[in-house]
């Protein structure tokens, strides 16, 4: 439970929230989402995709608001061209392209993480939040998918455990310990070994 916690993110930043697991990352996340629910896309920790599903698929659920009913189940059943055309790229991105008609439950969970994201990116719009969207990815594929976070959308709020990244690609850190915003400031004024107290008991 956070305790005292009053903050506010402006379009067009990208922030990280750091800190121990258990110090209060994801419970921000979820009280931000629930908040901003309606203008935001969201990738939960659990990640919320359906395993007997084909990566396509778990993708296009992104878009189901833009569709109707009919379309919806149609496309279910017999994918549409026009949609395939428009979900191939993101997973190409994202290096699931040939995994388009995989069961997203036979993928590695970097792949499934990578589905979510993609998923994010398709449903589209102004700002994401993501509870640990990269954790289940090696470096090289943590920075694609920074990549394709950071030019998706124009404002980004993640919690991350990977301190590292989160500078590199974050313009302002919050930093969280014990349950409170313990250090709040632009991240091209700190360094790694300035949030180090963030991890110490």
């Amino acid at each position: 439970m956070l305790r005292g916690v009053s903050m506010s993110i402006n379009d067009g930043e990208r922030v990280a929230l750091i800190g121990e697991s258990g110090a209060g990352k994801s419970t921000l996340i979820s009280v931000l989402q629930h908040r901003y629910a309606a203008d935001t896309a969201f990738v939960p920790q659990d990640l919320g995709l359906v395993g007997n599903l084909s990566v396509f698929h778990n993708i296009y659920m992104g878009a189901l608001q833009r569709h109707s009913m009919a379309h919806n189940v149609l496309n279910l059943v017999w994918p549409r061209p026009s949609e395939i055309a428009r979900v191939r790229p993101i997973a190409e991105q994202l290096g699931l392209g040939d995994k388009l008609f995989s069961k997203v439950g036979e993928l590695s969970g970097g792949q499934q993480q990578r589905t979510a994201i993609c998923r994010a990116i398709h449903q589209g719009g102004p700002a994401l939040l993501g509870d640990e969207p990269v954790s289940a990815n090696d470096q090289h594929q943590s920075r694609v998918i920074m990549d394709a976070i950071t030019t998706s959308f124009d404002t980004v709020v993640l919690a991350m455990h990977d301190v590292e990244l989160a500078l590199e690609y974050s313009t302002r850190i919050i930093g969280i310990k014990d349950q409170n915003i313990a250090i709040d400031v632009a991240a091209d004024q700190v360094t790694r070994a300035d949030l180090d107290f963030l991890y110490m008991k």
